[in-house]
């Protein structure tokens, strides 16, 4: 499951839901991981943009990484702007067994900073300002070098 948001994500409540949605489909287990954005070099938060042919494809072939190991990702992010100390990013791991899924947020979460078409910008003083020394390149694409 992959869900977009235009700003802030209300970190509790897709944590909730995903929990009452999940709990009795007899997975043991259902990891997350919360994405804050942080208040640091001056920044008022953070921008993102996404592209989502590619964000869908990427995370369609996690989806299939996943059920080969009975498991279960689910992704939530922000389009657009995210203030500081708010969510912008959360994952969850849906496993019947703890190691699977303890492995694969891990793995998830390092690939999707290398990986997913998600561009980010600082904001300053109303701004956008493109966080290049924060970006990786994606692969393939002759973009962000």
């Amino acid at each position: 499951m992959l869900e977009l948001y235009q700003n802030s994500l209300d970190a509790k409540e897709i944590s909730c839901r995903w929990y009452e949605k999940y709990k009795s489909k007899n997975y043991g287990v259902l990891i997350t991981f919360i994405g804050i954005v942080r208040d640091e070099n001056g920044i008022d938060g953070l921008s993102f943009d996404i592209y989502e042919p590619i964000l869908n494809s990427w995370f369609d072939s996690w989806q299939k990484k996943a059920k080969d190991k009975n498991a279960q990702i689910l992704m939530a992010h922000s389009i657009g702007d995210v203030l500081n100390h708010h969510c912008s990013y959360i994952c969850g791991v849906l496993s019947p067994k703890r190691r699977v899924a303890l492995k694969m947020i891990d793995e998830f979460v390092e690939d999707f900073k290398a990986n997913a078409p998600i561009w980010k910008y600082d904001l300053i003083k109303g701004k956008r300002v493109y966080a290049k020394d924060r970006s990786m390149s994606l692969k393939h694409s002759g973009l962000l070098k």
